[in-house]
């Protein structure tokens, strides 16, 4: 069972966001609660926490956030817990209703300016992230001297995508380390000069399949770290078909025999 985060906030109170609604106040009996609040370990409904003449205001505009939590007296921050994540989110703000209608006035007065402040924004992060790609495709380029340019252009494109969680926006990875730029070019050619995708497809678990086309992978990456140019393709697929051929056949054969099990 998870357990509840403290009842005092930063700023304020913590509002539960119930899952179940099943809940009721324990002080007015009333519910179930969509929104609760924990004293003494026993829920209350808003009103009877004194939070009732709140409004709520959901997560996702910053501005406004911050503008109404900072004009609003009391607020209280609502949270949600996520069971596949085993812990609680923030969902959103309970302000004072004047503070948002102030907050919302004084955000529709500048929505035109923070806008060209996004659009400027988006041009320098732009302009950041072509200078950062062609950065990592020439380390690329210096430790893998036979890679390809357009293949080395191709995997830095792919793994320093902002946002993307690859290990081009990595620390390691932003600061060009030989360990991320190794990474990158080993799991490019994974994928692309290997048959490892069509193994996985197949049924072999993702460790088996890496350690078949694990020696590939290292051969083609001592190429490329000599100065040597390979067309990994070919050599590797003529290697490779005949394990996808064997993951295939014996899927076949268990479909066969399941089959053979179903109608006997």
């Amino acid at each position: 069972m998870a357990t509840s985060p403290t009842l005092q906030g930063p700023g304020g109170p913590l509002v539960f966001q119930s899952v179940k609604r099943r809940r009721h106040c324990a002080e007015c009996r009333g519910g179930p609660l969509s929104l609760l609040v924990l004293e003494g370990g026993l829920p209350r409904c808003l009103d009877c926490a004194d939070l009732g003449h709140l409004v709520f205001l959901a997560r996702g505009d910053t501005a406004l956030t911050r503008r109404a939590r900072e004009g609003s007296t009391l607020y209280a921050v609502v949270v949600r817990f996520n069971r596949r994540q085993g812990r609680y989110e923030r969902q959103g703000l309970l302000v004072e209703e004047d503070a948002l209608a102030r907050a919302e006035e004084r955000c529709l007065a500048d929505a035109e300016v923070r806008a060209r402040r996004r659009a400027r924004d988006a041009k320098r992060r732009e302009a950041e992230d072509v200078r950062f790609t062609a950065a990592f495709a020439e380390e690329i380029r210096r430790l893998f001297p036979g890679c390809p340019p357009d293949r080395a252009r191709a995997i830095a494109a792919h793994a320093s995508v902002r946002g993307s969680g690859r290990v081009g926006r990595s620390a390691a990875g932003r600061a060009l380390s030989e360990t991320a730029m190794t990474a990158a070019v080993a799991a490019a050619v994974r994928h692309t000069d290997t048959p490892y995708d069509g193994l996985l497809m197949t049924g072999v678990p993702r460790q088996e399949a890496r350690r078949r086309i694990g020696p590939a992978v290292e051969a083609t990456l001592r190429a490329w770290r000599a100065g040597t140019a390979t067309d990994t393709g070919a050599g590797i697929g003529a290697g490779m078909g005949t394990d996808i051929g064997m993951a295939t056949g014996t899927a076949t054969g268990m479909a066969g025999d399941t089959g053979s099990e179903a109608a006997v």
